[in-house]
Order: structure tokens, then sequence, then C-alpha cells
């Protein structure tokens, strides 16, 4: 059976920003599919998956922020934000919203096709989607199943439960739980974090980018965010599980 195209759900207001895109995108053999707005956008995400949702901030009606944030009620697909904001503010509140990566205007073409192409690809390897084969992971080994605390961590389903119930974890939060519970008492440098899990070079700020995502982590998993038992921070260091 023919493996199905990754599809890409771009959103922009500017319809020569979608149009480049969708040109430049396409021709990589991405399915495209196209959202003029923020309602635009989080409609169709009710209606289908995508593998990568591209989003714009500075948009009339629900901005960026806002449409990334009701895109998480329905989706864990990995969202990149594109802006000509550019402060390290700007940058963590994107991060903060529910995204996954941040990417300013003006870019080169081939930047952005390089951070699509690991975004779906990370996405594709925590959903079972790599190699085309959907029973890539119907492993049901002893050790499908991590606990840690309270927690229930199914790396089959790539599900994090407590107590029966879901918590609602975005992929990339997802990537970063497992790699740490993975390697308990292992301590990981924001760096090592980031190349494992973003799989990209380390760059300036990728810190920031980490430590935003961690602490959305902590909100979502510990009793209390503000002294966490689950995901230590060793100062100077980096953060561990133990």
């Amino acid at each position: 059976m023919e493996e199905k195209s990754p599809e890409i759900l771009i959103v922009d207001d500017n319809p020569e920003i979608r149009e480049v895109l969708h040109i430049l995108l396409g021709g990589e053999g991405f399915g495209i599919t196209e959202a003029k707005d923020g309602n635009t956008a989080i409609s169709a995400v009710r209606e289908r998956e995508f593998d990568l949702i591209i989003l714009d901030i500075m948009m009339p009606g629900l901005n960026g922020y806002q449409t990334c944030m009701e895109i998480r009620k329905n989706s864990n697909a990995p969202i990149l934000f594109l802006s000509a904001k550019t402060q390290e503010g700007d940058k963590m509140l994107g991060f903060s919203s529910g995204g996954d990566d941040y990417l300013a205007k003006p870019f080169s073409y081939n930047e952005l096709v390089s951070r699509a192409k690991a975004l779906i690809r990370r996405y594709q390897v925590y959903r079972g989607k790599n190699e085309g084969n959907g029973d890539s992971v119907k492993s049901t080994e002893e050790k499908s199943i991590l606990l840690y605390h309270d927690l229930e961590i199914d790396e089959v389903k790539e599900t994090v439960t407590r107590s029966g119930r879901v918590i609602d974890l975005t992929d990339t939060e997802y990537a970063l739980l497992h790699l740490l519970v993975k390697n308990r008492r292992q301590i990981f440098s924001a760096e090592h974090l980031y190349e494992s899990v973003w799989g990209e070079p380390y760059y300036y700020g990728a810190n920031n980018t980490v430590m935003v995502h961690i602490r959305n982590l902590r909100r979502k998993i510990e009793t209390n965010p503000g002294e966490p038992v689950m995901i230590r921070t060793v100062w100077g260091r980096g953060y561990r599980c133990d």
C-alpha cells in the first residue's frame, strides 16, 4: 500500500505568503491545506489530522497564540510559528501557548524546509508511523509500560495516564518526559535534551526553548509545579528524573 504523504496546515492571513509556502512545501511532496485565519484553522484541525501546522502570529481576529491554544484542545501535531516578532519574550509566549518551534521572518527557504522535516519526522516517530509501517511498534514487550511515581507511560500508544485518566501532552512534552524517565538519574543538559528531542543542532536561545517546555510539562504532571519532584532541576547542569 502506498504511503500517505505528511499533511501540513499553513495558517496565514497573507495570501502571497500562503502561496509561496504552498509551492515550496508542496514541491517537497507534502500535502498542503491553507487557512486564512485562526477560526478557519481551528475548524480544519477538528475535521482532519495534520502532521505539522505552520502558524503566523500577527493575524486579524484570533492571533497565532490564541489559535495555538485552541488547536491544542484538539491536536498534538507540532506547531511551527512564523513571525516578524523576534523578541525573546515573543518566542517564549509562543512556546508557552503550545508551540514547538519558532522561525523569525525573513527566513531562508532551506531553513524552513529543514525545520518542517525535523518536526514531522519526530512527530511520526513518536506516533509509530516511521518507516511507513503503522505496525512498527506493536510489540507487547514487558517494558512497554513505564511506571514513574503515579504516572503510567505507555511506550506503544505513547500516552501518559494518572489513575486511568490520560494527561494531554504535546508530542514534544511526551518526548521530553519519555527520555528523562527512560534514563532515570541521568542528568540531561539543555543542549543534550534539545539535540535529542528536537533532532537539531543546539543554538543560542535553545536553552530557553527547553526551559519553557519543561515548565509546561511540570504544570501538567506535577502536584506542585513550583516544587517539582518528578522532573528535578540540577542547577548549572540540567534536568533529571530520580
